[in-house]
């Protein structure tokens, strides 16, 4: 049986939320927060950038947010059954998110997840400061993710899927042996060897390596 690697997007893929917005609810800026999404998501602003601007309109917050809004996150519909069949086929499961690592360890362990990258928000004194800290988890990280995580786990390139939904994922999705475009925008439906439109994870089973 050979080996593959599937790597998952999270907000709006992998959970049907984008979480920054939940965080947002809480620092009464959901609506600017939705809207730098929307434009990094569509390819119109930087994703670093943005990420940058959001992330300080949550400056001020508890720490005790995080957890609240972790046990609010929904996985998409098929998620735990896709990753199921994917584990038993001989794959590995990554996700690789913009989002942050606080908020996707828990959804690692409830999902089964073979392992998870996001980026850390720092929390001072019990506050979320408005910033994040170390290596900031852009386009680029994710596409290295890939094939750093390939190379490591002796997954030949061409048995790795890449799945996705904003532009963010596009030098990811290009780094992949297969790359499916999941409810995306119209940038990332056109580059995408794959596209669903069907909120159901459950459909990628059809493109997964037939062993």
């Amino acid at each position: 049986m050979s080996k593959y690697l599937v790597v998952f997007d999270v907000d709006s893929t992998l959970i049907e939320e984008e979480a920054i917005e939940l965080l947002a609810d809480f620092s009464g800026t959901r609506e600017k927060v939705a809207e730098i999404t929307s434009r990094a998501m569509s390819g119109e602003i930087d994703f670093s950038t943005s990420l940058v601007q959001r992330v300080a309109l949550l400056a001020g917050l508890e720490e005790s947010v995080l957890a609240k809004v972790s046990k609010s996150l929904t996985p998409t519909k098929g998620a735990k059954e896709l990753i199921s069949l994917i584990h038993q086929t001989g794959g590995f499961v990554a996700a690789v998110s913009g989002g942050f690592i606080q908020l996707l360890e828990p959804l690692k362990q409830d999902l089964g997840l073979d392992f998870a990258k996001a980026n850390t928000l720092e929390v001072i004194e019990g506050k979320l400061t408005g910033k994040v800290t170390g290596e900031l988890v852009d386009s680029n990280v994710k596409a290295e993710t890939l094939r750093s995580l390939a190379r490591d786990l002796d997954v030949e390139i061409q048995n790795t899927i890449a799945i996705g939904d904003g532009a963010n994922d596009l030098k990811m999705m290009e780094a992949a042996g297969l790359s499916i475009a999941f409810c995306a925008k119209p940038v990332v439906r056109e580059q995408a060897d794959v596209v669903l439109s069907t909120r159901d994870l459950g459909l990628v089973a059809a493109f997964l390596p037939k062993n």
